[in-house]
């Protein structure tokens, strides 16, 4: 399809309907050659396009780090001066850096990428004359799309069909009720989005109906791109991001206090400036936890592709701390706790007996109905197949949540009826009379209606999900549904639905339970059918709150009966964004699990939002975690992998903060009173890269079982805390070190430079095996990755003074004697911080 020429114009200024003006409509849609020549012209079809930096912008980046900079600036003076060998291994170790760190980001960032795109939005589209399903971010001006209840709109479109038709605007107009679409908009066309009928905004989604439309913007020229443009704020840091951020801060004050430290000393001296400020420099670089974004990125990004195999898909990478924070976890009931495999199982009248009316009139409200269908409409249909087709549609009420029921308006050329069906009480709310079979119809007075509910709550003590059933003749010249039609209701009778509970689920209550994760059910059933399938899967109700009790509760005395309450039920979905939102004012890290349209806001709202694949658009686009199987077994798995994730990033942190500090602390207290400075600068940037690529495992190590038990918080406390306690105890062993070098060994300088080089990488490096577990550390088995590099970098450094490239760094061959010491030394300073973080933990520390 071509489409006309006024559309290679300009477009920004333009409105929806003059676009559209310029598009030929075409039955068949694009062409894919067409699309692509779109996409290119347009761009992906994104509010806020997000593009990643090119691969040399990145490098560029590193080396743009201002220590590094100013590292290289003072080793190519050094060159000037004819030490060229000094500014190539610089060069060197820097660029080797900078690979290895970059390199890893890239790599944890594109398997983040594939997760996500593996739980992309698709938009039923017309291409080369089919429909097919397109991410939406593929998409282009000049589409036609096919929308139905649940979709998320996939840009600013004009429709060219549509049936009763209504669409959740709130996000862009605040209008908390579905908003009715149809083709023949207004006399003055208009892009007011609260005026205009026969338009569709991004940003918005479809509660019920069905529709075709032409995308007409996309992206970023979308009111909603506009909107989202004007208003960009970057999302709140979590507690996880601001406590990384927190911790970069104290290294960076530690790090200039020690530069400037070291340059004061050497200059009063009379040291060379050069080489001493390349040492302070140096000392700065390995005091800087460059490494540290990258083995957030990567530890983060193992853990949600360990998740993806648990078929789990993590969308948001910080919803890996969230959920492994997360000590409150808000639940729907059906599909989590049973199995939601509903069948219909009966139909009855207000006496209780079978009713072929009920089934008719149900079955008769299913099948029109054009919203979004439920397993309950499902299973009315399923139940039997009847013969409908003198009945024809005339108008609709769509079903939502404040009311709770769907009224559809039918004919049948002789009678025109209102079929309505839903929740019970409201049902029989809007009821006056109800049909008594042989004795016709009967007023539906105080004793009746007490009959109906009482019947009504035996139903659900048994575990039976109910809907009642209703109707209102109306004359032949109504044309339309609407709200005040549904009074005077003739209560027919209820359809009975079994949904059994889910064999998985009771063993996964009590992980979430012994984890620490309090569940709490948010259910829009009502209480008696919650209460039995809560009591068959062993779970216990501690307190329970309805929505109509909530609706009069004030926020005060909701927050002071949060905790003695588990269950919540008959709630609407503002109601169970209140509930979340009040557990998040008490503390608490909450996480909400839903999948329907109703619980898209919830989702939003919540720490963890976590959708199922098989939901709703607009639950899977809000949540950070997407579950490919409805199944709450799974969310055991992330909370243990978000738990593990947290551990193992910490892991790196306590050993920057203990031993790799107390060594850079100890070279800079020397100092004091050497001679000459204890490590060259290249050694120092050697050192710190191979101790950087010592730690690229530790993404993949394993973790206690006791350290996952309870819900994982970042502590910077226990991290100052541990710096202030393992550093000194690691630089009184180096200084004991130093001891040895300079009255045992009689080293001189290039000596004892590659004797503490030996020492303080071996020490530096195999800590690891200490810090990594908090119980004796041969008891705790580390993952072989990380085993084997620590040990192989350990050894590496050792023989490295012994091979043919040891000169170019400055090293010279040691005695004998100081490998004996070397092998005794060791061992008895991984012994010393045993000790010392058993005493931290038990006494310093007993709580974290």
């Amino acid at each position: 399809m071509a489409d006309k020429p006024m559309l290679e114009g300009p477009i920004s200024g333009l409105s929806l309907s003059a676009l559209s003006a310029r598009l030929e409509i075409n039955e068949h849609g694009l062409t894919s050659a067409e699309a692509v020549r779109r996409l290119r012209r347009f761009g992906p079809n994104q509010a806020m396009p997000q593009h990643r930096q090119p691969l040399w912008r990145q490098v560029l980046g590193r080396f743009l780090n201002p220590l590094v900079l100013i590292l290289l600036f003072a080793s190519a003076l050094s060159a000037a001066t004819g030490n060229l060998a000094s500014f190539t291994i610089v060069l060197t170790m820097v660029a080797l850096s900078v690979t290895l760190d970059m390199v890893q980001e890239r790599r944890a960032e594109n398997a983040v990428d594939a997760l996500r795109r593996s739980v992309a939005v698709t938009v039923r589209v017309l291409r080369d004359g089919r429909e097919l399903a397109l991410p939406m971010e593929t998409l282009v001006p000049g589409d036609v799309v096919r929308l139905a209840a649940g979709d998320l709109v996939p840009g600013d479109c004009r429709l060219l069909e549509a049936l009763d038709l209504f669409v959740n605007q709130a996000l862009l107009t605040g209008e908390p009720f579905p908003a009715p679409k149809q083709v023949d908009g207004p006399d003055t066309p208009t892009d007011d989005m609260t005026a205009a009928t026969d338009t569709l905004f991004m940003g918005t989604s479809v509660v019920s109906g069905t529709g075709t439309a032409i995308l007409c913007r996309s992206g970023s020229a979308t009111a909603f791109g506009q909107l989202s443009h004007s208003l960009m704020v970057e999302p709140p840091p979590t507690s996880f991001e601001l406590g990384i951020r927190r911790f970069g801060y104290l290294i960076l004050r530690l790090t200039v206090f020690l530069v400037l430290f070291v340059l004061a000393v050497n200059v009063m001296f009379h040291r060379p400036w050069l080489e001493s400020l390349m040492f302070a420099l140096a000392l700065a670089v390995g005091l800087t936890p460059e490494l540290l974004p990258m083995i957030v990125t990567v530890t983060l990004a193992k853990g949600a592709t360990r998740l993806a195999a648990r078929r789990v898909i993590v969308k948001r990478l910080p919803a890996m701390h969230n959920i492994g924070a997360m000590d409150v976890l808000c639940t729907d009931k059906t599909g989590t706790l049973t199995e939601a495999v509903i069948r219909m199982v009966r139909h009855i009248d207000a006496d209780g007996r079978d009713s072929e009316k009920v089934l008719r009139l149900a079955y008769l409200n299913s099948h029109f109905e054009s919203g979004i269908r439920s397993a309950l409409d499902e299973a009315i249909l399923a139940f039997r197949p009847l013969d409908v087709t003198r009945w024809t549609k005339i108008n609709e009420v769509p079903f939502d949540f404040e009311r709770r029921r769907v009224s559809v308006l039918v004919s049948d050329g002789a009678d025109r009826v209102l079929v309505v069906k839903g929740a019970p009480e409201d049902v029989l709310r809007q009821s006056t009379h109800y049909d008594a079979g042989d004795k016709g119809i009967q007023p539906l007075d105080p004793a009746a209606r007490a009959r109906m509910l009482d019947m009504f709550a035996q139903l659900g003590e048994k575990g039976l999900r109910v809907l009642a059933v209703a109707s209102r003749a109306m004359d032949a010249s109504h044309v339309s549904a609407r709200l005040d039609d549904e009074a005077e209701l003739v209560f027919a009778g209820y359809a009975l639905f079994l949904d059994p509970p889910k064999a998985s689920a009771a063993a996964a209550l009590r992980a979430l339970t012994d984890a620490g994760v309090a569940v709490k059910v948010l259910t829009g059933d009502n209480e008696r059918v919650t209460r039995h399938v809560c009591e068959t899967l062993g779970f216990p109700i501690n307190g329970l709150i309805t929505g109509d009790e909530l609706q009069v509760m004030s926020s005060d005395a909701l927050r002071a009966r949060l905790n003695g309450v588990n269950v919540f039920c008959r709630m609407t979905p503002q109601q169970k964004e209140r509930v979340l939102l009040a557990y998040k004012h008490a503390g608490r890290v909450v996480g909400f699990l839903g999948d329907g349209i109703n619980d898209a806001s919830a989702i939003h709202a919540a720490d963890v939002g976590i959708a199922v694949d098989s939901g709703a658009d607009v639950a899977k686009e809000a949540a950070g975690l997407v579950l490919l199987d409805h199944d709450l077994s799974v969310v055991v798995d992330a909370v243990m992998e978000g738990r593990r994730t947290v551990r193992n990033v910490t892991k790196y942190i306590l050993m920057g903060s203990s031993s790799n500090f107390g060594n850079m602390f100890s070279m800079a207290g020397a100092a004091l009173f050497l001679p000459f400075l204890p490590m060259l600068p290249t050694q120092v940037l050697l050192n710190n890269l191979l101790y950087d690529a010592s730690e690229a495992g530790i993404p993949l190590d394993n973790v206690d079982a006791d350290s996952l038990a309870r819900p994982v918080h970042w502590n910077l406390t226990l991290i100052q805390r541990f710096m202030l306690v393992m550093g000194p105890v690691s630089s009184a062993f180096d200084f004991l070190t130093f001891y040895v070098l300079l009255h045992v060994f009689g080293a001189g300088e290039a000596l004892f430079q590659t004797g503490w080089f030996v020492e303080s990488l071996a020490t530096q490096v195999l800590v690891i095996f200490v810090i990594r577990s908090r119980h004796l550390s041969w008891r705790s088995r580390p993952n072989p990755v990380l085993a084997a590099a620590a040990v192989g970098i350990a050894i590496l450094g050792a023989l490295l003074p012994l091979s043919p490239i040891g000169p170019w760094f400055g090293f010279v061959t040691p005695p004998p004697a100081f490998y004996l010491f070397l092998a005794l030394s060791v061992p008895a300073y991984l012994v010393m911080m045993e000790g010392m973080k058993r005493l931290f933990f038990r006494y310093i520390a007993p709580s974290n």
